[in-house]
């Protein structure tokens, strides 16, 4: 469905304007499609709470200071003023906003996970249906051109029927310290449970590869795994920067921080222990010293599982098997074997091989990865590129077909991830029945 920027581009000469609600890292890499393709979109205004991160994008954008906003209310107050906005505010931030630009008529790109609860995913729908708004959810692997050749693959037949999907997400040992045992997402209370926040993306490509096929039954298992008091060894200190025993520990702050800002990388994730000023030597020791992320591992608020399995029965057979973990060399380099009834199909994240029963050849499909040098193709930027484009397209054409995450597909499989983790809070086999329509809300809150 997705098109490239040659065939998207707008018909008319003004860009679409757009706003930006949150200006981290998702907000500052998205909004960099700007300075790239100035005659395509324009950002007008921004709203973040934190005035370094304001500037940065006041000054890359030339916004002018009457659209600088330290929350985002004040801007829906005005009268509209963009064609769409970009939410990236914290995962438990998103349901107000997304409501709210939706009833002012702005075309919303929201960062994924949808919401934090299914009761919330399902208001945000409605709202953009009601209003007559196209949402696109920032589930950026369905944009990677890699990992997008393989639903071409599957639609064209070329591995029969699809009969069991295996699926790993290797979050990589520093990532996983950075992000789930220090950072943002650490800790359910404050964010939401690990599954919805990393892995949303993988059980959306596997009920995107399932195509029309429906899911009947679901079970998870998973815990915190080693991050804990229990596992901390003997002699450590309380924060790496005063540990006796810190060159011998891989998740030593000093090692995924300081050592890499020595060696003169600033973006992520040193980019994102310092807020409020750029990352250098004297920036990134203070907020070892006195920040979240100068903590021992071990030390922590984190409750959220650090590996997790998900399996999955989907109508006519299809079963899908899905492994999240924490302790990987890999960071977020998905791995994916699709078995079928004509031929097998595996992807490393670099290619796709297609192994053929029949003539017992296989067969090697590339992608192209090339995105302009200017946009950031650390994390998903690649996809995230490709995102963008689609979602510009989209509102510049008002095509909403060229948004391959719209609204009801994306509820649907945000409402499968809810119901993965009911089975591993519950531990029972989840019958998922018609979640598009006939569960109660208050069934996947806990």
């Amino acid at each position: 469905m997705g098109q490239n920027s040659s065939q998207g581009a707008r018909m008319t000469e003004s860009p679409v304007r757009v706003i930006v609600v949150g200006a981290g890292s998702r907000g500052e890499n998205y909004s960099n499609f700007a300075s790239i393709h100035p005659k395509r979109v324009k950002v007008v205004a921004v709203a973040d709470p934190r005035k370094f991160a304001c500037t940065k994008l006041q000054q890359q954008h030339k916004i002018i200071d009457e659209n600088i906003f330290e929350d985002w209310p004040a801007l829906v107050e005005r009268e509209k003023f963009a064609d769409a906005v970009l939410i990236c505010t914290p995962d438990r931030l998103h349901k107000e906003p997304a409501v709210a630009f939706a009833k002012k008529g702005y075309h919303i790109l929201l960062e994924k996970p949808m919401a934090t609860t299914a009761e919330d995913c399902r208001t945000i729908v409605k709202a953009c249906t009601e209003s007559g708004v196209m949402l696109s959810v920032g589930h950026v692997l369905r944009y990677d051109p890699v990992i997008h050749k393989i639903k071409e693959l599957i639609d064209a037949g070329v591995i029969g029927d699809v009969m069991h999907i295996q699926h790993l997400e290797p979050v990589g040992y520093y990532h996983f310290a950075h992000s789930f045992v220090r950072g943002n997402w650490r800790n359910e209370a404050e964010s939401s449970f690990a599954l919805l926040a990393k892995s949303c993306h993988d059980i959306d490509l596997i009920h995107h590869w399932a195509g029309a096929r429906r899911c009947l039954k679901v079970s998870s298992f998973g815990s915190v795994s080693h991050f804990g008091k229990e596992s901390k060894p003997k002699g450590a200190g309380n924060r790496c920067l005063d540990c006796s025993i810190e060159s011998t520990c891989p998740y030593s702050a000093c090692k995924i921080y300081l050592d890499r800002v020595k060696r003169g990388h600033t973006d992520w994730p040193v980019s994102v222990i310092c807020p409020s000023s750029f990352p250098d030597i004297e920036s990134v020791t203070e907020a070892l010293k006195t920040g979240p992320y100068g903590r021992c591992v071990y030390e922590c608020d984190n409750d959220v599982c650090s590996n997790q399995v998900v399996n999955m029965e989907f109508e006519g057979g299809l079963t899908a098997a899905f492994s999240m973990v924490a302790f990987t060399e890999e960071i977020c380099k998905r791995k994916t074997t699709i078995y079928g009834s004509k031929g097998e199909l595996s992807c490393d994240g670099h290619e796709v091989r297609v192994f053929d029963f029949l003539t017992q050849r296989s067969t090697k499909h590339t992608a192209n990865n090339n995105v302009p040098m200017a946009f950031s193709t650390s994390g998903h930027g690649v996809a995230d590129y490709h995102l963008m484009d689609a979602f510009i397209s989209a509102v510049a054409n008002n095509d909403p077909s060229l948004i391959r995450s719209g609204p009801e597909e994306t509820l649907l499989s945000h409402l499968l991830v809810f119901e993965a983790e009911r089975s591993r809070l519950e531990s029972r086999v989840v019958d998922c029945g018609d979640i598009g329509q006939s569960e109660t809300p208050d069934k996947h809150r806990h």
